[in-house]
């Protein structure tokens, strides 16, 4: 950590560290210590430097620092201001750090020291008295760094953190139990659909568990907690921290912050500072904390001031601001994303039938189309191709289902817009390519039809580079070109489309023989032997539905 961080140095014979300019500092400012078990990085050591700790004590994994080690913390960094101890509310903190604050005040060196006690998981019952020490830790070290370093006495910092913990409070949540490092075990089991509320930073087990929710439906859970049992001033002023456990995504992060802005402002609480990442985690726990701390403009201005901390994010310095309205792009709509007042005529309706059953038929497939994924790619082409079908199923009422060429075109035009990834502009091109090519022929016979459909698949071997044999959703498409444009001038329509059909689903079993040349299935290599492309087979799903739809009465 030392040296990851060169503003701070270790303190030698001890597992300290403190700011590299200590010796400096110590006669200009009341020196921060804070501490804890290692484990729950970047906690603490990650936050040394001006405007935030002077020191860390740091222990083994999940366990308290001796009070020699904190003894000698306070030796290094304390001037005459004297020291201030911020310790979580856990008993090994509470008894090593005030054993050794008691060590430092018998050598004439004034300390204080603030518990934190921001957990209100325990509000309620009968523990509440052994409320833990959570991510609002963070909140107070930079309250009272902050107002260190403009010169705050000892006993107003002191009156000040100790205001703030009274205005703190946290909930944490977890999908995975913690890992007890001593025996490399999990501490407890969670089934595949469960989560636990309430726990704490060690591992341990929460308050309660219960049945996985959404991220929005969790969020309110948590939030309505703190809600209850906090205390935020009659202003109502906030600043939130959405904290990682350990292995929680940004994402994850994100969305969680989202809504807990919107549903605290939905309870007249004003979100003056919001903030998400990892502040106080537990080693490789899938979880999030968070935190909410009542505020006042004095407060704010402390949380605002620039620190030299690595850990702390010093560009959170206004109030967010929900999600603006997206501009739509007025350039060449018209002419991308044609309307019209759905189907009118015979032909119309049978257009709408056949989009429909692409749609509920693609729906159907989701849950295999990803399995097959899976195992040849990255595993989400079946829901992408399901929120396809869902926007198609949505635009389609919209369609000018009587111009057919122009509704090919739409449908390109929603793909491109919903589908993304790469299958998003290959099947854009697709469609926009057959479209036009519909169109520019006046006629809608099977000749144009293939000749159209041979245009499309020309159009994305332009555009992605692949070729029929290549193991991809042209493995699929060529075969039913080739089949109808065999049949063309022979049998009936019906029985024509239906054996271009089957064309199709042979092309899918045959990539089950074939090396992928692009793509993510290329990096596999012989390893998707066996199983067909999900690509092709899912080309096979919308070509059948939509050509047995043809022909339902």
């Amino acid at each position: 950590m030392a040296a990851l961080h060169p503003s701070a140095a270790r303190l030698l014979g001890h597992k300290v560290m403190v700011r590299a300019d200590a010796e400096r500092a110590r006669d200009q400012q009341v020196a921060v210590l804070s501490g804890g078990g290692s484990g729950h990085e970047p906690a603490h050591e990650g936050y040394i430097g001006v405007g935030m700790l002077s020191a860390a004590v740091v222990g083994e994994v999940f366990t308290s620092p001796s009070s020699d080690s904190v003894f000698a913390a306070i030796k290094a960094v304390s001037g005459e201001g004297g020291a201030l101890l911020v310790v979580k509310n856990y008993t090994g903190d509470r008894l090593n750090f005030g054993l050794a604050a008691e060590m430092v005040r018998a050598e004439g060196i004034s300390v204080e020291m603030i518990v934190v006690d921001d957990d209100v998981a325990l509000k309620g019952t009968e523990q509440a008295t052994g409320a833990r020490g959570l991510a609002g830790t963070i909140f107070i070290h930079k309250l009272v760094g902050a107002a260190a370093a403009e010169g705050k006495s000892l006993a107003d910092l002191a009156a000040m953190g100790r205001a703030a913990v009274e205005s703190l409070a946290t909930m944490g949540v977890s999908l995975s139990a913690g890992t007890s490092p001593a025996v490399g075990k999990l501490n407890f089991e969670l089934g595949e659909h469960e989560m636990e509320l309430g726990l704490g930073i060690h591992g341990e087990r929460g308050v309660k568990r219960t049945q996985l929710q959404t991220a929005d439906k969790l969020t309110e859970t948590l939030l309505s907690q703190i809600l209850k049992h906090g205390r935020f001033g009659d202003e109502k002023r906030v600043a939130v921290m959405v904290n990682n456990l350990g292995a929680t995504t940004e994402m994850e992060l994100a969305i969680v912050a989202r809504h807990a802005m919107r549903f605290l402002e939905g309870n007249g609480i004003t979100v003056e500072r919001m903030y998400a990442g990892t502040f106080l985690s537990s080693l490789d726990m899938a979880g999030i904390s968070i935190t909410v701390l009542g505020v006042n403009d004095e407060w704010l201005r402390w949380l605002d001031a620039v620190t030299t901390a690595p850990a702390w994010p010093n560009e959170m310095k206004q109030r967010p601001r929900q999600p603006q309205a997206q501009i739509a792009a007025e350039l060449g709509r018209k002419a991308s994303s044609p309307t019209g007042k759905g189907a009118q005529s015979e032909a119309g309706r049978i257009t709408k039938q056949a989009i429909e059953a692409a749609c509920k038929a693609l729906l159907g497939a989701e849950g295999e189309l990803t399995e097959m994924d899976r195992v040849t790619g990255d595993g989400d082409l079946g829901t992408s191709m399901e929120r396809a079908a869902k926007a198609v199923q949505g635009a389609v009422g919209s369609y000018p289902l009587d111009d057919v060429p122009a509704t090919i075109r739409a449908i390109g035009h929603t793909l491109r817009r919903e589908l993304g990834g790469s299958s998003g502009p290959l099947y854009g091109v697709l469609f926009l390519r057959c479209g036009s090519v519909l169109e520019k022929s006046g006629a809608m016979g099977l000749t144009q039809w293939a000749g159209a459909l041979d245009q499309g698949c020309r159009a994305i071997s332009e555009l992605g580079g692949a070729k029929p044999g290549d193991r991809t959703m042209l493995d699929a498409l060529d075969p039913f070109v080739m089949a109808l444009r065999k049949g063309v001038g022979g049998k009936a329509s019906r029985e024509v489309i239906l054996a271009a059909v089957e064309a199709a689903e042979r092309g899918v079993e045959a990539t089950a023989r074939m090396k992928a040349r692009l793509g993510r299935s290329s990096y596999l290599g012989d390893r998707v032997l066996g199983y067909p492309d999900p690509g092709a087979k899912a080309v096979a799903v919308w070509l059948r539905a939509a050509s047995e739809a043809l022909f339902a009465r």
